[in-house]
């Protein structure tokens, strides 16, 4: 499989994640997965609260900025290349959260490139079984790229 990520960078954001580290952890979260063989294509766009907050509001209803919003893509014909559609990332609300949960701020990217790229595959956290078997999933994945649980309440890795 190869795997493309167009990294599109729409923030002026200090202490960005390198386009090297966004595709590691894209590609573990996709590793293991069955969803398909050959090549795999997703965009993963870094923004500020302004944008976050206009998708959010547009596409979820919800007026405030989030961490990441995740967009999965169903090509209507076959396709050479699965498009598995796009993420936004919020990096103000990424760095705050991170503050606030007393994570590094690289700990806390690698969970939301996670988290989003598994809901780009159908995962959900809408009901309780579902979050937690997403949460064992994400914590599986980011023990695996040498982070700690992001669920534990030190997680400050």
């Amino acid at each position: 499989m190869t795997l493309t990520v167009d990294l599109q960078v729409a923030s002026n954001a200090a202490d960005l994640p390198t386009a090297e580290q966004i595709e590691r952890w894209v590609a573990a979260a996709l590793a293991g997965h069955q969803w398909q063989d050959g090549d795999a294509e997703l965009t993963v766009r870094v923004v500020d609260e302004t944008e976050g907050r206009e998708l959010n509001r547009d596409y979820r209803e919800r007026d405030y900025a989030t961490n990441v919003l995740s967009f999965p893509f169903t090509a209507p014909i076959p396709m050479p290349v699965t498009l598995l559609g796009d993420l936004v990332v919020c990096a103000p609300v990424v760095a705050r959260e991170a503050a606030e949960q007393d994570k590094t701020l690289v700990a806390h990217w690698a969970h939301m490139i996670v988290h989003g790229t598994l809901h780009l595959l159908g995962y959900d956290h809408i009901e309780d079984a579902e979050a937690e078997h997403m949460e064992r999933l994400e914590t599986t994945i980011l023990i695996g790229l040498g982070f700690v649980d992001p669920y534990e309440a030190d997680a400050g890795n």
